[in-house]
């Protein structure tokens, strides 16, 4: 833990607010951001979902300290250490639980990936159940991926690193879509994450990104009719059977959530939608692409056109080209900022590296002292991808005792 006395890194605005306290918590650097949506004349401040991503950090850590100004457009943060589930229980510990509340509008992938990030490096295993009125376990029009896709396009990278993902589970209890104006959804989500490591091992995955072998994904519908699910995944193998025979994608069907409305108790189903996820596998090993589509929570939209909209999606995935895609690359980015004082190589694109999360990662990560990233041009000549190296931290598992 960082002492008192630091001296705190100064940001401004609300992007990457959830990485940033993630990285503050890795480095132990104290932070102090300003200008918390100080423009906005209706919602100054925090939003519902960074309240409850702050609550959840404090569980999972020890000491850690957070002062928010009355407006909350300011706040300081000191980290503390990273303990898990629970500080002295045993290997196993108990079960983190934390309730989203029913004005959330980001999906539940929001809050799993900073605590994937912080895992591997947990005194205890990192055991967390998301439930409550506010809980979507759909992609979001904000941008959040499914929990599918986060299970099958993220988790597995995991093991790159040296962090065995046979023993990350993902466990999806009930589902849920957004609902009305993008809010809430009631799903409930299980993650047990027991791999800590003291160091992520280097990362080099600069080669030629191969074939795509095999397309899997998911289908689901909740609470409205299941034959949603089979037109989806028709309208989706139209597009891709002329590419490739080995597609394979299941049907997912679950009861909408009941969840409490008003002071009267009184339940109503939320959360009702349909949705689908596809992932691609290459050749080489550790190099997946995803498309996610959510139907809007407004509907109108057909079972046949999303299916179509995510095999494109999927195919414009491909396309891009690299070894990461812009799904992955900033989880797989960070890990090699926070791992061995060794230099990692990851090939991107460049339509993925020049996006604005990639570009504010690196101005981040320099800021809290990691060193600058090298680049350079693949030699292929029909490739527009790029090489980029990053040299690790060396941030330790402080917490982890030595077996």
């Amino acid at each position: 833990m960082a002492s008192s006395g630091a001296e705190h890194l100064r940001f401004t605005g609300h992007r990457s607010f959830a990485h940033r306290l993630v990285l503050s918590t890795l480095t132990g650097r104290p932070v102090h951001i300003s200008k918390i949506r100080s423009t906005s004349p209706t919602n100054p401040g925090l939003a519902p979902h960074e309240i409850s991503f702050l609550r959840l950090l404090e569980a999972v850590t020890n000491g850690s300290t957070m002062q928010i100004s009355y407006t909350g457009a300011t706040m300081t943060y000191h980290p503390g250490l990273i303990t898990g589930a629970a500080e002295g229980i045993g290997a196993n510990g108990d079960v983190v639980e934390h309730s989203l509340p029913d004005s959330c509008t980001r999906g539940v992938t929001y809050f799993l990936l900073p605590i994937c990030l912080l895992a591997p490096f947990s005194k205890a295993h990192m055991n967390v159940r998301f439930s409550g009125p506010g809980v979507i376990t759909s992609a979001t029009e904000t941008g959040d991926v499914s929990v599918d896709t986060f299970r099958t396009a993220i988790l597995p990278l995991f093991g790159l690193f040296g962090i065995p993902p046979a023993r990350i589970e993902l466990r999806i209890l009930q589902r849920s879509c957004a609902g009305p104006g993008g809010r809430g959804g009631g799903g409930v989500v299980e993650l047990r994450f027991a791999s800590q490591v003291r160091l992520p091992k280097t990362l080099h995955l600069n080669r030629t990104p191969g074939r795509v072998k095999r397309i899997r994904g998911v289908a689901y519908s909740t609470g409205v009719s299941a034959s949603n699910n089979g037109r989806m995944i028709h309208a989706a193998r139209e597009i891709l059977n002329p590419f490739i025979p080995d597609i394979h994608v299941a049907a997912q069907y679950d009861t909408a959530p009941l969840v409490e409305q008003g002071k009267d108790g009184q339940k109503k189903r939320k959360g009702i939608g349909f949705g689908m996820s596809l992932v691609a596998e290459s050749t080489i090993p550790g190099i997946i692409y995803s498309a996610d589509i959510p139907s809007p929570p407004e509907g109108g939209v057909v079972p046949e056109d999303l299916g179509k909209r995510c095999a494109y999606q999927l195919l414009e995935a491909i396309e891009q080209g690299g070894c990461a895609s812009s799904v992955s690359a900033s989880t797989m980015l960070t890990l090699m900022a926070m791992g061995s004082e060794d230099v990692g190589r990851l090939r991107l694109s460049r339509s993925v590296l020049a996006t604005e999360e990639i570009v504010g990662l690196a101005r981040d990560l320099k800021t809290f002292g990691a060193s600058s990233w090298g680049f350079r041009d693949v030699d292929d000549d029909d490739s527009d991808d790029v090489i980029v190296s990053v040299k690790g931290y060396g941030v330790g598992n402080v917490g982890r005792k030595v077996a």
